[in-house]
């Protein structure tokens, strides 16, 4: 966990570190003496703004913590901090409300640092079935509405297999990011009860091109692959932030269940 306490050049010999690169490797990709880093992080070098933004580049710093080496070196952070209703932020949600509306019948959501979704195309509505309710009041935080005893855990067929995965995801967003909410988050969750494999139900890997979710509904097992999207360059906290979480069928069966079960729905809505 970072000290957000330090100095400006603390903060960057923390980062540093965290990327596991020596004050010579970082000096050599950032084009700058190795003597002048050193100076930098001992605070004998007080860095401009745009040295602290060419080493923050160098070290792969999350934008929200840019802004912090910013602060702590005395200048105004320049990355602002938006919701998705912003209007500067309107080309944005309106390629967010793409994507999930073209991913139906399959689910799709838009999930930000915390894990908590801030928009899905609701589809599939089966997955959630005997969630309790107080894990699906907004806002819905996808890791624990996944790993928690009361949630999907319990109808996961390759539960071992799936917490595995998504703590794996978890600890490497901690890992990049040294994020507080993410190192909480991680806390909660790795203490949840973790069931193993339950036997017979095996998943099928004549399907597998990723780590399959796999899950008991009242239509029948449900198998699933996910990709995740991210935006490109994002000058805004949120955006740099957000990630869009698509799933897709792994087994022909699973598809033409899904499309089945849309067309149901569509009508009974229409009655």
């Amino acid at each position: 966990m970072l000290d957000r306490r330090e100095p400006v050049g603390g903060l960057l010999r923390q980062w540093r570190q965290r990327r596991r690169l020596s004050q010579l490797d970082l000096a050599c990709d950032a084009g700058i003496s190795t003597r002048h880093l050193s100076f930098v992080e001992t605070g004998r070098a007080h860095p401009s703004r745009e040295m602290l933004l060419h080493l923050s580049e160098q070290l792969d710093v999350p934008v929200r913590e840019r802004n912090v080496l910013l602060v702590a070196a005395g200048y105004a952070p320049i990355f602002p901090e938006r919701p998705l209703t912003d209007p500067a932020l309107a080309a944005a949600r309106t390629a967010i409300d793409l994507v999930l509306d073209r991913q139906k019948p399959y689910p799709a959501f838009a999930l930000n640092r915390q894990w908590q979704v801030v928009a899905s195309n609701a589809a599939l509505q089966e997955l959630y079935e005997g969630v309790a309710a107080d894990l699906l009041e907004p806002p819905i935080n996808a890791m624990r509405l996944s790993l928690h005893p009361q949630g999907l855990a319990p109808r996961i067929v390759n539960l071992a297999e799936w917490r595995a995965h998504l703590l794996y995801r978890l600890r490497r967003q901690v890992e990049l990011t040294a994020d507080h909410a993410s190192i909480d988050l991680l806390r909660e969750v790795s203490a949840y009860p973790a069931s193993p494999e339950r036997p017979g139900k095996t998943h099928n890997v004549e399907y597998d091109i990723a780590v399959p979710f796999r899950i008991e509904t009242s239509a029948g097992v449900l198998s699933f692959f996910s990709m995740t999207t991210v935006f490109g360059t994002p000058l805004d906290v949120m955006l740099s932030e957000l990630a869009l979480e698509l799933f897709f069928p792994a087994d022909e069966e699973t598809a033409a269940t899904v499309r089945r079960l849309a067309a149901n729905a569509s009508i009974r809505s229409a009655n």
